[in-house]
């Protein structure tokens, strides 16, 4: 077949597809497409047939015959426009009537991840990164390198899912009970000087307390480099929090244990709610103050463990609850709200 002759068969097809498109009822349309549409119709085997053509030819003729197929599916779309059509067709798959109407409703972030998305641009600023670590722990990691040895009392404060499966010295693999493994992570990957944050799910087993979630949400952050101080500490716990909660928020340190940190202290803020001018504040119990995260300077323990020498390399390490955060930011007084998943409720945050 010549280009010439193949040219005129495709018009001979056009033009018999409109005539008979011009005097065909809406109930034969299917029909017809398939005549000329489907896979052994008129118009799809001759622009098979180009294949057979020179490059410089094809692309000449398939230019043509787009063109031609386009029209073709044009003047059909209008036809199956016309009266009755706007009549649902359940046989077909392009309607579900379990849809909601146009315009359709959208989603949002959760609570949580707004929150997290706040904290996250709160650490770049001042000028961390953002690290990873696995949900599944060894105990190395999770307790002893962070100075929790195997008869440390503060193990019985973390209630622990272990796992039916061993770490390579032989011990339960257990799912993370807070965020701070990601410290002896990086400190053993990566060299100092380090400013690193990770948020991320922790999970103890505290069902029997109504007041806790056996899974919560953890961020973690922590210095390293020579001669860092408490005063480095402060001021970037401060400068975290009012960047959060503004300027006009005051920020304490009271002394707290947390063996891996030595010293500790449990940070509070001004309470976001009385501004300290009610004693009968539900939030902050009258006090004035909130308790927000607690923070310290690594243990010299923590630093041998990841082999760097206390006396050489120094370092702090902070920790809060993201749960605690987004209840203010949002001003929740009840946890269970962020699990509950309820529309009414999470909408108006």
């Amino acid at each position: 077949m010549t280009p010439a002759q193949w040219k005129e068969k495709l018009f001979l097809v056009r033009d018999s597809f409109f005539s008979s498109l011009a005097g065909i009822q809406t109930g034969g349309l299917e029909a017809l497409e398939l005549l000329y549409f489907g896979r052994k119709g008129d118009l799809s085997l001759l622009l098979r047939d180009l294949k057979d053509f020179p490059l410089e030819e094809r692309k000449a003729l398939g230019a043509l015959g787009n063109e031609v197929k386009g029209a073709m599916a044009a003047k059909l779309a209008e036809k199956k426009g016309g009266p009755g059509a706007g009549k649902a067709d359940i046989k077909t798959p392009f309607s579900d009537l379990t849809m909601a109407g146009y315009p359709f409703p959208k989603g949002s972030l959760h609570p949580l991840t707004v929150t997290i998305n706040r904290l996250t641009e709160a650490f770049i600023k001042l000028g961390f990164s953002m690290a990873d670590a696995s949900l599944i722990e060894e105990d190395y990691y999770n307790f002893e390198a962070l100075n929790f040895p195997p008869d440390h009392p503060a193990r019985e404060m973390q209630d622990t899912f272990y796992l039916d499966l061993k770490d390579p010295s032989g011990k339960d693999l257990l799912l993370r009970t807070h965020t701070s493994t990601v410290e002896i992570h990086t400190l053993k990957d990566r060299r100092p000087p380090l400013r690193v944050f990770h948020p991320g799910r922790v999970f103890r087993c505290e069902a029997v307390d109504a007041s806790h979630s056996f899974a919560f949400h953890q961020i973690e952050g922590f210095y390293v480099d020579k001669n860092v101080s408490m005063a480095d500490l402060r001021w970037t716990v401060d400068a975290f929090i009012k960047d959060l909660f503004g300027s006009s928020v005051a920020v304490r340190f009271m002394p707290s244990y947390f063996p891996f940190v030595e010293p500790g202290a449990e940070v509070e803020m001004s309470c976001v709610f009385c501004k300290g001018h009610s004693g009968k504040c539900p939030v902050c119990k009258g006090s004035g103050w909130i308790e927000v995260l607690g923070a310290g300077i690594l243990h010299p323990n923590v630093m041998r463990a990841t082999g760097y020498e206390p006396r050489q390399w120094g370092g702090f390490a902070f920790g809060a609850g993201i749960e605690r955060f987004a209840m203010l930011l949002f001003g929740i007084s009840d946890m269970r709200v962020f699990y509950e998943n309820d529309l009414r409720i999470l909408k108006q945050l």
